[in-house]
């Protein structure tokens, strides 16, 4: 009986374990959270065109600050008469050009520098035989700054590079056109931060015309003396 007994616990035991084990249904997999990106604030212009939410400094003085200023002194009927920056035109001759084409590159270069756009090749309107100059030939460069880069040139400009000016006295008040315009000449491009001293062949000037929507100069005035320009009193 014992013999019995133990023949029919092997057989359970040998049955158990030949039957085929039932697999666990795979867990469902929760879905992973994906970490959310940074976006970069921007903003739109009329045309669609994305730009940097981050104003230039002077341009939110003068939102803030100035615009007020200027409506309560000469009290314009709409807001759309105070008069603001147009755009800032820098002009750097090279009569050495004629000579050495490697004069206007090192101009072109400086003032790309100094502006962060590429200059414009000017060129030469008519025939000089005395200068020996030639109708067509490039002679000079030149940058029109409107928006961000012309807020941030203006800036720049009365903040760090006038300032650096030898017996520096503040610039001529009376250098209006008449029809609210500005214009200023420099004598060396040294003043601005971005040009190295030691690398520089030559001192060269410039011109600097700061384009207004004023209608007079008075107003002109004004609107560059409460940006900052350091007019002479």
């Amino acid at each position: 009986m014992a013999e019995e007994t133990k023949k029919t616990t092997v057989k359970k035991a040998s049955t158990a374990k030949a039957a085929p084990k039932k697999e666990a249904a795979p867990k469902a997999e929760a879905p992973k959270a994906e970490a959310p990106k940074a976006e970069k604030k921007v903003a739109k212009k009329g045309n669609g065109n994305k730009v940097s939410a981050i104003q230039p400094r002077l341009k939110v003085k003068y939102d803030n600050e100035v615009r007020k200023a200027l409506l309560e002194k000469y009290n314009y009927s709409s807001t759309m008469q105070i008069p603001g920056l147009s755009k800032i035109v820098i002009n750097i001759g090279c009569g050495d050009a004629t000579q050495d084409g490697k004069r206007l590159e090192e101009a072109v270069a400086e003032l790309s520098q100094i502006t962060g756009q590429k200059p414009v090749i000017t060129k030469a309107k008519k025939s000089i035989a005395s200068f020996k100059l030639r109708e067509g030939q490039e002679i000079g460069c030149k940058v029109d700054l409107r928006g961000v880069r012309m807020w941030d040139f203006f800036d720049k400009l009365v903040s760090i590079a006038l300032p650096r000016v030898r017996d520096f006295r503040g610039v001529n008040r009376n250098a209006f056109d008449g029809r609210g315009n500005y214009t200023l000449g420099i004598k060396e491009q040294l003043i601005f931060p971005e040009i190295e001293y030691d690398k520089v062949q030559k001192v060269r000037g410039m011109d600097i015309v700061i384009v207004t929507t004023a209608k007079t100069d008075e107003e002109a005035y004004t609107l560059l003396d409460l940006l900052g320009m350091p007019f002479n009193r």
